[in-house]
């Protein structure tokens, strides 16, 4: 076994370049290799077990090798594996598609897909632009407004509403210009607000924005309920409508980012559903397909989508597409995970929240936490130099990659942003897994900023 396992990372290091991975660092060191998934555990090439602790990428919805997805995935390739959407419809990207209008907010009819995350939102930005550039001929709403620290893809659009500087900074000069309203990161308030004398005053920054630019914004670009990337940043209860309300009165698609918060991971389908939000564009990816299939899909309203009808000659059609959009065999394996998606599976879901939440108070009396944010089965731990003050520590130190490394020690994986320790156990995962992950973060977080 070693033998192989030394080949394969002789290769890793010669041949591939891993995403967000600083290459010099990661060619120094032995990469741990997975070859096998059962349940909440990952299991490398030397037969050793680990607690998958991010939800591979926050992706995994009911463990890995679920048996219903893996016969779903398997009696679909018996049939065929690719077939174009262009100009050619396939069944189980029809049956997934009248499963997600089900599933989504009220108003979403319609249903686009692609391959990621960073596709969807793409693709809403692009149907956000054309849909007024065929509604309004008054005012040119070429433009759109996002929230700072968001994080909404890789692709040049998506970067563009984005906001994280190590992400996007070199590649500005390639990128269009959004407006930008801050988000409630309570803990370290962008207006320099306490919690007790605000009334989440973002909404007025966000307001006054619409009042002065709304007739050239096209769409609201939002990660509802939680911003992801930017260290797991929990808004306030009716933040979001008021987002929904705000664009509404002016005139502003809202284009909803559920890329990491749907299919359970917030506890319901959906994060709009907390308060009842509907959007006009949502985006989906990551656990639509159960953590199984890259597959992806942009929902929007009969208004919007009706805006792109008409004879040939008028070239109102949206013209994008991907070679493998509405992959059969990604939306066999989305069927089946949607299927999996019921009462029971919630009721069960939101006992493991509890759980996890009373997990994550545990964290709170600690040294060096300064903050624990969660929304669901999503969680950020953010670790600070001093508690009383705030202060972080020196990038320099890289604080939180020394917790994460620490805990594959105990068995445990998961990956930091920055100082803020990120947990997104798989969504059936065992409460005494649960307990466990808990039990190793601590561990580490103690070794590292105490020891």
């Amino acid at each position: 076994m070693r033998k192989k396992t030394i080949r394969l990372e002789r290769l890793d290091k010669r041949r591939v370049w891993h995403p967000f991975t600083q290459m010099k660092e990661w060619n120094s060191s032995a990469p741990l290799i997975i070859e096998r998934g059962q349940g909440s555990c990952l299991i490398d090439a030397e037969g050793r077990r680990y607690l998958d602790g991010t939800a591979s990428m926050w992706v995994n919805v009911h463990g890995h090798r679920k048996n219903k997805i893996d016969r779903a995935i398997k009696a679909q390739i018996d049939r065929i594996a690719h077939s174009t959407l262009l100009g050619l419809a396939n069944a189980p990207s029809i049956e997934l598609a009248e499963m997600l209008v089900k599933a989504a907010p009220n108003g979403l009819e319609k249903v686009f897909y692609s391959d990621s995350g960073s596709t969807a939102v793409e693709i809403a930005l692009k149907i956000a632009f054309q849909y007024w550039e065929q509604t309004n001929k008054k005012n040119k709403k070429q433009r759109f407004i996002a929230f700072q620290g968001a994080y909404h893809g890789d692709t040049f659009g998506s970067m563009s509403v984005g906001e994280i500087d190590i992400f996007v900074e070199k590649y500005r000069p390639l990128l269009f210009k959004a407006f930008r309203a801050p988000y409630p990161y309570c803990y370290r308030c962008p207006l320099k607000k306490e919690p007790a004398d605000c009334e989440m005053e973002c909404l007025k920054a966000f307001e006054d924005i619409l009042k002065k630019h709304g007739h050239e914004i096209a769409a609201c670009v939002i990660e509802p309920r939680i911003q992801g990337a930017a260290g797991m940043i929990t808004a306030p209860a009716g933040f979001l409508s008021a987002i929904r309300k705000l664009t509404n009165k002016y005139d502003v698609l809202l284009i909803a980012d559920e890329v990491a918060t749907g299919f359970g991971r917030t506890g319901k389908m959906f994060a709009c559903e907390k308060e009842g939000v509907s959007p006009d564009i949502m985006c989906v990816a990551k656990g639509l397909t159960g953590g199984y299939m890259p597959l992806a899909a942009t929902l929007t309203t009969d208004a919007v989508y009706n805006a792109f009808l008409g004879e040939y000659v008028e070239y109102k059609t949206f013209f994008h597409g991907h070679t493998y959009t509405g992959n059969p065999l990604g939306c066999a394996a989305a069927v089946a995970n949607l299927k999996l998606l019921d009462k029971l599976f919630f009721r069960r879901l939101e006992k493991r929240i509890d759980i996890f939440a009373g997990l994550l108070d545990g964290f709170k009396g600690m040294a060096h936490v300064g903050d624990v944010r969660q929304a669901g089965m999503m969680a950020g731990v953010e670790l600070v130099e001093d508690k009383k003050t705030k202060r972080p520590y020196l990038a320099s130190l890289r604080t939180g990659h020394r917790v994460c490394m620490e805990a594959r020690k105990h068995g445990l994986i998961i990956r930091p942003l920055g100082d803020t320790v990120v947990l997104m156990p798989v969504l059936s995962i065992k409460a005494a897994e649960l307990k466990k992950m808990a039990e190793i973060t601590g561990k580490c977080i103690r070794k590292v900023t105490e020891g």
